[in-house]
């Protein structure tokens, strides 16, 4: 069969399958990310029917889903609300941090695996999926809820972070020295400063330049904009998803509002085929041997990651099942935690395996944690109706004192004469002062 042809047939087949599995999913009100995840198991390396000539195409689908889906969370908030989110969060990063990443590199020490692979996997098991939150949230209707920009400021701080994160990695795997990682550093952190000061300062400006009453044109310089800016991003050694974040961020008004309207089906169309790339570079027979610890680790991370939402929901004055939501959004691990997996690969062979079992892991039950943990919560957490009043004790089982009582005082007997009922002529005469 031609390579052309047999590429056709794949993608078809996949983009069919796709719509397939959506549709069941919205039968059964079910995010369809964890069957997306299956079916890229099933088609992947060591599944059940490989696929070889639509890979290539795949895999560049699934990094414009990320950039898309990073796009679009940013046109939901403008740069002032992202500088008031990171000055009201960064406590909660930080404890995000603590908690998340900790366990990260306990694990790595404790499996004499070394401190870099223990800076690696403390990455992997700190940074949320923002592609699945994203995911989610649009697909439970959650956008406008009290909760989400505590969920987005916690996502923002973490992406962010990885500006500084990443390079440093980097650096550490690379065995450069101190000068060499510190202008790496230098590099990411001056050009997420940039275009933040130039989303503050000038997005009505970029918006203006950007604006087009033709949808075409407005689809395709929008669209244009941000894959060239994730690229340049991603050669800075700052992530393309951050990058397509603050072009997000940098668009404003009806800007904003009509790139959402056109790119949101694209947004839909490419996440999916991440989700599908990201399960056909697992290898299904690599996982059985590092479930258990994956396991452990996955369920540290999701009590921790639970309580980082509580804790930043109860900063933000969100009531108390907005604070289960926020932490069961929270939970989904994903894209970033397999890039840094495939970095630290070359450092420490085993930490692939792990990463991708643990992430697997996460990645099926964050959407289920972010549907189920506040009702879970709310059932667990419910008080007992009171107790109903005891009848009156018999007289056979009385207490000694009120038998006691009971005998020495005789019972009142009313007076055998009563006074006369009040007549309806006495009930409806005036009363005088």
């Amino acid at each position: 069969m031609h390579e052309t042809t047999a590429l056709l047939i794949e993608l078809g087949a996949i983009i069919l399958g796709l719509g397939i599995l959506g549709r069941l999913a919205g039968r059964v009100g079910f995010s369809a990310i964890p069957l997306y995840l299956l079916a890229g198991l099933a088609f992947g390396h060591g599944g059940l029917l490989p696929l070889n000539a639509s890979e290539e195409f795949v895999a560049t689908g699934a990094e414009i889903g990320v950039i898309l889906l990073l796009l679009l969370l940013g046109l939901e908030y403008s740069a002032s609300e992202l500088v008031s989110n990171l000055k009201t969060q960064y406590p909660s990063g930080i404890v995000d941090f603590v908690l998340n990443a900790v366990p990260g590199a306990a694990a790595a020490l404790l499996l004499g695996w070394g401190p870099v692979a223990a800076v690696a996997l403390a990455g992997v098991t700190w940074i949320s999926s923002s592609g699945v939150i994203a995911k989610v949230l649009g697909d439970l209707g959650r956008l406008g809820n009290r909760e989400t920009p505590v969920i987005l400021g916690v996502l923002v701080i973490e992406d962010l972070a990885m500006a500084v994160y990443l390079p440093l990695l980097t650096a550490l795997l690379a065995g450069l020295s101190l000068a060499g990682g510190s202008l790496t550093l230098l590099i990411s952190l001056g050009t997420v400063g940039a275009v933040l000061y130039l989303a503050l300062r000038h997005g009505r400006l970029i918006s203006r330049a950007v604006s087009s009453d033709n949808p075409e044109m407005l689809l395709l310089v929008v669209l244009g904009l941000t894959v060239l800016v994730a690229g340049v991003a991603q050669e800075l050694q700052v992530s393309a998803a951050v990058g397509a974040f603050l072009v997000g961020i940098a668009l404003s008004g009806e800007v904003a509002e009509g790139a959402h309207n056109l790119l949101a089906p694209l947004r839909d169309l490419f996440a999916a085929v991440f989700f599908v790339f990201f399960g056909l570079n697992t290898d299904p027979a690599a996982i059985p041997p590092v479930l258990v610890p994956a396991l452990i680790l996955a369920t540290i991370t999701t009590l921790t990651k639970i309580g980082t939402g509580w804790y930043a929901a109860k900063r933000a004055g969100v009531r108390t099942a907005g604070r289960w939501r926020t932490g069961g959004t929270l939970v989904a691990r994903g894209e970033f935690s397999i890039v840094i997996a495939g970095l630290a690969v070359g450092v420490e062979p085993r930490i692939g395996p792990l990463a991708t079992a643990y992430v697997l892991i996460l990645v099926i039950l964050g959407p289920l944690a972010a549907r189920w943990t506040e009702p879970l919560a709310r059932r667990l957490t419910r008080k007992p109706a009171p107790a109903a009043p005891a009848p009156a004790a018999a007289a056979t089982t009385a207490s000694p004192e009120v038998s006691a009582s009971a005998v020495a005082e005789p019972p009142v007997v009313e007076s055998p004469v009563a006074e006369p009922p009040a007549t309806e002529a006495n009930d409806a005469a005036p009363s005088h002062s």
